[in-house]
Order: structure tokens, then C-alpha cells, then sequence
């Protein structure tokens, strides 16, 4: 047995139980039909001249009915007699290649034979202008080429910084088609800045180049469209900021004030930008973002195949696997930190054997005095936590929260033989 072993194996790991979490579940049953009003209702047919090759941005993160959306506006602009095309709008990501991007929007679903549009991906970029302290403005070279260019995209809270404009529009004009050249502009003077260079950088794309409209999605707490509306280029910087509030108050938490240990069985790209949404986690890359649970320690399992290996976050948790190291891209990950400059997050946590003694030794560094009293939280992802599992110490805050509902009897984990838990189906 390895000395890790040793120094963990006498930690107990509570009983826990099942519990279902309550958020406001409004939803879009109909997103076809709604997205359809939207284009007719701003009457988006008169921005588009048959023949027109048009751009459509779409992004690497998993929106709700990300290829739904995006089928839809490419069937409406070819019915308008435009040659739409997508590019890849996501900054960094796709470990900062050409193919990298594409294979992201495939594994979303966003493929060719499916949505009706090839996709284009370069990471070549031309500049277009400069902020006034010098920052550099970048756009897709394939992009600038279109006639008009369309974004797709959700709107909610950054996971770095806070204000008016965080991940959404503006973030999708400035960062995500400015590819990795305009992310590292972006990024250059740190998150300090970051909400007043979004806007900023966004405003002077929208005024030269042709954007036609942007297609803007608020999800609920189960990552559902509650919402969904079409911007034209004079609506998005009046409109995104209520958008964003709207985002904020439907945002999924966690409803505990104080954590010992949460355990998370999965983070991953397709997840959230930082692998795991700080919002619920309450762990957040840099001190400029805020909000969620007091967390003592926190431990990240396995990364999710969509994520291709791009490990960022883990290092935001404090305890890690064996396995999940061994899955890690390094270079995709990396690649994160060195163009957002915020390299914490892409640092590898304690790796430790096996799920079990990762979450030994996170209950054995929760500073408690009694280890038998941990206050034990685990979720899946930070996308799905409408059901989560909790420890038997935290049953008054269960019986006293009215969106909370205990929803299984208390029970052991079972391990194998490695310590890693018996996959149920």
C-alpha cells in the first residue's frame, strides 16, 4: 500500500442521500417556432439580399439546442437567398487549431450534413482597428470575407469578472471571432478590465463590419431556452445588459452556504469555459468574480469526452485523480492559460489513486475537528444539479430549505476494487 494510501485510509466518508433541487423550470417548448417570430417580428428578411455569402459564428460551449438554433437561421437565411457558411467562433479553444475548432463543433452536433451549412475554420485573423490604449482588434479572416455575419450565442455570467456585458453578444463579437489572437488582445491587460474592453472592442466590430443580427439565448437553471431573440447590430448593446440580469436571477446554485468538501464527477470545455461554472462551485479563477458556497475543498473526478482532454479548471479544485491527469491534453490546456493569462485554473491539482482516497484526503485537509461530521456535497457536472447527493451532517439544511427534498434513504458509496465508484447505468 503507497504512503497516499496510508495517510487517508482511516477517513471516513459520511452516508449520504439523494436530494432534488427546485429552480423555475420556464422553458421554450417550441424553439423552432419561437426563433421563426423572432426573425419575422424584427423583420430580419430585409437584411439579407439573395446571394449574399453570409458567416454564421457559432461557439464551443453547450448551449440548448445549439444545432436547433443554428439549423433554423441557416434555413432562413438560405430561404432569403443567402449562402450561409459557419466559421468557428470561439477565441482559444479547440486547442488553438483550425481542426481543433471544427472537430469542437462537431462533437456539439454542428455538422454540415445536419445544419445544411459547411464549416470554414482558419485561425487567421485580420486587424481592424485598436482601443485607444493600444490593444489590438482582430476578426476572422473568413468572416471579414462574408458579406454579412451573424452570432449565435447564449447570454449568463462570466466566471472571471462582472459587469454589464459578460459571456453573451458582445463577448462573442470581440473574443470569440477575434479567434486566439483577439482573446490574447483581449485577455493582454488581465480580467481587471475585461468588462470594459468586451464593449469596447465589440462596438467597433459592429460598426465595421457587416454584422446582420445575433441570435441570443437565456437558458433556466436546467440549461433549457427560456428565452430566445433576435438583435439586430443598434439592439444588442441596449438589450444584452436585461438579458444578462434575466440570466443572473435564473442562474442554478447550489443551496448551501457552507460546504467541508464538493465533489464534482466531471468538468470539461463543453461544461463551462473553466471547465466547472465558478457560479456553483463558488471557486472562481481570479478576485474580480463573486457569488455561490463557502467551499473548503473540492474534487474534480474525470474529465467528460467532449472536453477532447482540455483539463482547464481542474486546477481551481484541490484534489484531483491519477485518471483524469492521465486523460489531460497538456497543450490544449494550456494553450487556455497562456491566452487568457489566468494560468491557476490549467495547474494540476493533488492527483491522488483513485476516487476514494481523492475524497479521503479532501475530507482529511477540511480543517474539521471531527472528519466523522464532513459536510459532503457531489453533482455530476455544474450543468446538472437538480439531483444531488448530500451527507447525513447536512440534514437540517435540508428539512429547513423549501427547495430541497431528500429524495433516497441514506446510504454507503460503493467502491471496486481500485476505489473508483461502480459506474450504475
Amino acid at each position: 500500500m503507497s504512503i497516499l494510501h496510508e495517510l487517508v485510509k482511516e477517513i471516513p466518508i459520511p452516508k449520504m442521500a439523494k436530494v432534488k433541487q427546485t429552480f423555475d423550470n420556464t422553458e421554450i417548448e417550441d424553439v423552432t417556432s419561437a426563433l421563426n417570430r423572432e426573425f419575422e417580428q424584427k423583420k430580419i428578411a430585409t437584411t439579407i439580399k439573395p446571394g449574399m455569402s453570409i458567416a454564421v459564428a457559432v461557439g464551443s460551449r453547450g448551449l440548448d439546442r445549439l444545432v436547433e438554433m443554428t439549423k433554423v437561421t441557416i434555413d432562413f437565411i438560405k430561404q432569403q437567398g443567402g449562402k450561409p457558411f459557419i466559421v468557428p467562433c470561439m477565441g482559444s479553444h479547440g486547442g488553438a487549431t483550425a481542426e481543433g475548432q471544427k472537430a469542437v463543433l462537431e462533437h456539439l452536433g454542428v455538422k454540415e450534413e445536419i445544419v445544411g451549412a459547411e464549416i470554414r475554420s482558419s485561425m487567421e485573423v485580420i486587424k481592424i482597428d485598436e482601443l485607444e490604449n493600444g490593444l489590438p482588434i482582430y476578426i476572422d479572416k473568413l468572416a471579414s470575407e462574408a458579406d454579412g455575419i451573424v452570432v449565435i450565442n447564449r447570454v449568463k455570467p462570466h466566471t472571471a469578472f462582472r459587469g454589464p456585458f459578460e459571456s453573451g453578444i458582445m463577448k462573442m463579437i470581440s473574443i470569440g471571432l477575434g479567434k486566439q489572437k483577439g482573446a490574447e488582445a483581449c485577455h493582454q491587460l488581465g480580467f481587471k478590465h475585461m468588462a470594459e474592453h468586451v464593449p469596447a472592442m465589440a462596438k467597433i466590430i459592429i460598426d465595421k463590419m457587416p454584422i446582420l443580427f445575433a441570435v441570443a439565448s437565456v437558458e433556466n437553471a436546467y440549461d433549457r431556452i427560456k428565452l430566445v431573440e433576435v438583435l439586430l447590430p443598434n439592439e444588442i448593446e441596449g438589450r444584452e445588459p436585461t438579458l444578462q440580469e434575466m440570466s443572473k436571477a435564473s442562474l442554478p446554485k447550489l443551496f448551501f452556504e457552507q460546504i467541508d468538501v464538493l465533489i464534482i464527477d466531471e468538468i470539461g470545455k463543453n461544461i463551462s469555459g473553466d471547465g466547472m461554472d465558478p457560479n456553483v462551485t463558488g471557486r472562481y479563477p481570479t478576485p474580480y468574480a463573486y457569488g455561490g458556497p463557502d467551499v473548503s475543498k473540492m474534487v474534480v473526478l474525470d474529465l467528460t469526452d467532449e472536453t477532447e482532454g482540455n483539463a482547464n479548471g481542474v486546477g481551481t479544485a484541490d484534489f484531483t485523480t491519477e485518471r483524469l491527469v492521465d486523460k489531460m491534453d497538456r497543450e490544449a490546456t494550456y494553450a487556455n492559460g497562456l491566452t487568457s493569462t489566468v494560468v491557476g485554473p490549467t495547474h494540476i491539482s493533488t492527483a491522488m489513486p483513485s476516487d476514494k482516497t481523492a475524497i479521503q484526503a479532501a475530507i482529511k485537509t477540511c480543517n474539521i475537528l471531527d472528519f466523522s461530521k464532513a459536510r459532503v456535497v457531489r453533482i455530476k457536472n455544474t450543468l446538472e444539479i437538480g439531483e444531488i447527493e448530500v451527507s447525513i451532517n447536512m440534514i437540517e439544511d435540508i428539512e429547513a430549505h423549501d427547495h430541497l427534498e431528500r429524495s433516497s434513504n441514506w446510504y454507503d458509496w460503493s467502491f471496486d476494487e481500485n476505489g473508483n465508484f461502480i459506474k450504475t447505468k
